[in-house]
């Protein structure tokens, strides 16, 4: 039996567990979302009201799923629209599939003056994912798209793309739907496990720093099993918190975990970049003996330097090493930091930032512990980083590295639509927020109970604050902002105004199990900075001490 390529497609996402789509329409892409109509009752077709919007969604899925979110976008524009998003994906390390479409092949790259044509598409793509595919031939899309789904879950996870032109998706083919692609993990080298066990076991003062690499309960479990062998304090990444509840007394965050990486005669870094927010290594060797385990090459390259580099999955290596830990009876070495003490020491100094941290242990007071927190590019977000308590994996989200203003609320609409049930929190400041306001109309169309703050105080503050003390004056800072109540009535969604944490607090507890969108406005004033707190010091450099 034959089917146009836009059957195929949908026909292959289906065998690949697709529950969602999100995306928006457009003519390149008419046999392809003809396709995902065939399919209405197992693939929901969630379109937002910009490509962007679409592709943050398609991220947030999939960072609190077990499956990868898929995206579709038209060619050109749509592309370059999803192409913050697909930035945000890459710096992250998740796992979105990109089905993006092209202009007719006879036409591809010849510089015609298609619609939607943009020179050297392809190259594009490539940049912003670590596979890419452009279908010729509507018989090869099944095999494209498993081809995708294997690429997604093995290895690093990081976006991948397949393009299809119109007329590929237009023309009839026979082929065979194949089975769901299954992700291939990198398994450690056993050598390797043996002689990192044995460095470890010999450590007096081990520490473990953990990135974005843990995000699932299975790799937490093992992480935490490790840790507690060894006694080791776990330093947690921005991308690596929830990596073990802040409740364990062995977890710390990066703020409070910072003399114990200065003390530690051991570090052992695990799925994580290890580099400073300066683009430093985030200890030096020297006086530290440093190990990683990284599924990415790349990341245990120069300008780090590791006496041990483990080439593997994070989850596979610790379960591999935990059983080959030498038993730890002697007491902790002298001069090794209590972490306890370590995070008291951390409180203290968070009361620099008291007004920004009363509203985020508001935050948390609202969810229950595997509610998720999506963070955001504003005065509120950025000590989240160290203030927010994160209880469960997964359930702190941020751009990362990227640091995209805008990116939360699309994405918090797309972990809301990964777990309807599951409490969500989106906060935004008012600038940010002006990126991707119009979702609301996506969250009213499908009833998504994100609960969405917006902490309005008129202006870009980290802009206005940099500009004051760097130049003396500001310029292009001040925000002309809708009327959020009316706002909110246009698009059919409740407001709620409140002034004190305490009131945001309930609002978030009372909106448990709803499920339908809620945007709460915050009226704020300027808060204090919270950058000192926030740096990233890169320790042991030539003369032996942390830099600043």
């Amino acid at each position: 039996m034959t089917h146009t390529g836009g059957e195929l497609l949908a026909a292959q996402l289906v065998a690949e567990g697709v529950e969602k789509v999100f995306g928006v329409p457009g003519i390149q892409l008419d046999y392809a979302v003809d396709g995902l109509a065939q399919h209405a009752d197992q693939i929901d077709f969630v379109v937002a009201r910009h490509e962007q919007g679409a592709a943050y969604m398609a991220d947030g899925y999939a960072r609190v799923s077990d499956k990868p979110g898929v995206c579709l976008v038209v060619p050109g524009p749509g592309l370059l629209n999803a192409g913050a998003a697909l930035s945000t994906a890459y710096a992250t390390s998740s796992r979105v599939v990109m089905i993006v479409g092209q202009i007719p092949s006879p036409t591809i790259d010849a510089g015609l003056g298609m619609l939607h044509e943009i020179p050297e598409q392809s190259r594009l793509i490539a940049s912003l994912t670590k596979w890419h595919r452009l279908v010729t031939d509507a018989a090869d899309i099944p095999a494209a798209v498993n081809e995708a789904f294997r690429q997604v879950q093995s290895g690093r996870p990081r976006p991948v793309a397949i393009e299809v032109p119109p007329d590929v998706l237009k023309t009839v083919a026979t082929a065979p739907i194949l089975p769901a692609a299954v992700g291939e993990p990198l398994a450690p080298d056993a050598g390797q496990i043996a002689d990192l066990a044995a460095q470890l076991s010999a450590a007096e003062r081990p520490v473990i720093y953990v990135g974005g690499g843990i995000r699932d309960i299975p790799a937490a479990t093992a992480l935490q099993a490790v840790a507690e062998a060894l006694g080791a304090p776990i330093v947690m990444s921005r991308n690596g918190r929830g990596a073990v509840s802040d409740r364990h007394p062995l977890a710390l965050t990066r703020l409070a975990g910072g003399p114990a990486l200065d003390a530690a005669d051991f570090v052992l870094a695990v799925g994580t970049r290890f580099m400073t927010q300066q683009g430093r290594p985030v200890v030096h060797p020297g006086r530290h003996r440093i190990a990683a385990i990284n599924a990415e090459a790349a990341d245990l390259a120069a300008p780090r330097s590791f006496g041990l580099a483990l080439h593997a999955d994070a989850r596979l290596a610790l379960e591999a090493l935990l059983p080959q830990l030498a038993p730890r009876t002697a007491a902790a070495a002298e001069g090794t930091p209590d972490p306890a003490e370590l995070r008291e020491r951390a409180d203290r100094l968070l009361d620099e930032v008291a007004p920004q941290r009363d509203w985020l242990l508001a935050i948390r007071a609202g969810l229950p512990d595997d509610g998720v927190f999506v963070d955001e590019l504003t005065q509120v977000g950025y000590p989240s980083r160290i203030a927010y308590p994160v209880y469960t994996p997964g359930s702190y989200v941020t751009p990362g590295y990227q640091g995209t203003l805008g990116y939360g609320f699309p994405t918090a609409l797309g972990v809301q639509a990964a777990d309807p049930d599951r409490p969500v929190v989106s906060i935004n400041g008012d600038g940010g927020f002006g990126w991707a306001l119009q979702e609301l109309s996506t969250a009213a169309k499908y009833r998504l109970g994100l609960v969405t703050i917006v902490f309005e105080n008129g202006v870009f503050g980290n802009v206005e604050r940099i500009q004051q003390e760097t130049f003396g004056r500001t310029v292009g800072v001040d925000l002309h902002n809708p009327d959020y109540t009316l706002l909110g009535e246009a698009f059919g969604v409740a407001v709620r105004t409140v002034r004190t944490p305490d009131e945001l607090t309930a609002v978030i507890r009372d909106h448990a199990g709803v499920r339908e969108p809620l945007l709460v406005v915050v009226p704020v004033t300027d808060f204090p900075t919270p950058w000192d707190l926030i740096a990233e010091p890169s320790y042991g450099d030539a003369n032996g001490r942390g830099q600043a």
